[in-house]
């Protein structure tokens, strides 16, 4: 398994479409033999969501949650599977996902942009919007964002609040 991920990474990293297809070709096989490993059910969705095959990498994704996979490899499933479901238009499924994901995974700010994403599509402009805003104000180094943090995230609490 360790190689055929190392060369999944190599083909996504060069984008080398005959590589990700032999993985894939591989991995379909261990699928045949072993198809309730959830190890193999989640190799595979990245293999087909590094091959642009997202909506072919849903049920693999699915499955491996199903069979149980857990720890890193669970944080990346439910990121690949959320933003997947997002990009085609499933965006209830997206934001459960990457809200259970959120959950299990607070430090993972990927998962919590997706999920601004997801917001986004589904119409809940204000929290996306806020979500981005903590990220951002969590994570950066600016000098400027850093003096004015304090009322950011104070207007960030209600971002429709207006003086009247």
């Amino acid at each position: 398994m360790k190689r055929l991920i190392e060369r999944r990474e190599e083909g996504r990293a060069k984008q080398d479409q005959g590589i990700l297809s032999e993985v894939r070709e591989q991995l379909l096989e261990l699928l045949g033999h072993y198809p309730d490993d959830a190890e193999i059910n989640y190799q595979m969705g990245i293999a087909c969501d590094n091959s642009g095959l997202g909506n072919k990498a849903i049920p693999y994704y699915e499955r491996a949650i199903e069979l149980g996979l857990s720890g890193p490899d669970l944080e990346r499933c439910l990121m690949g599977l959320g933003s997947t479901y997002r990009y085609w238009g499933q965006y209830d499924k997206a934001v459960e996902t990457l809200r259970r994901g959120m959950k299990e995974f607070p430090g993972n700010r990927a998962i919590q942009v997706f999920l601004a994403m997801a917001l986004y599509n589904s119409h809940n402009y204000k929290e996306s919007v806020g979500l981005l805003i903590t990220n951002l104000m969590e994570s950066t180094t600016d000098e400027k964002l850093h003096y004015f943090k304090r009322g950011i995230l104070a207007y960030n609490e209600d971002l429709d609040e207006t003086a009247e």
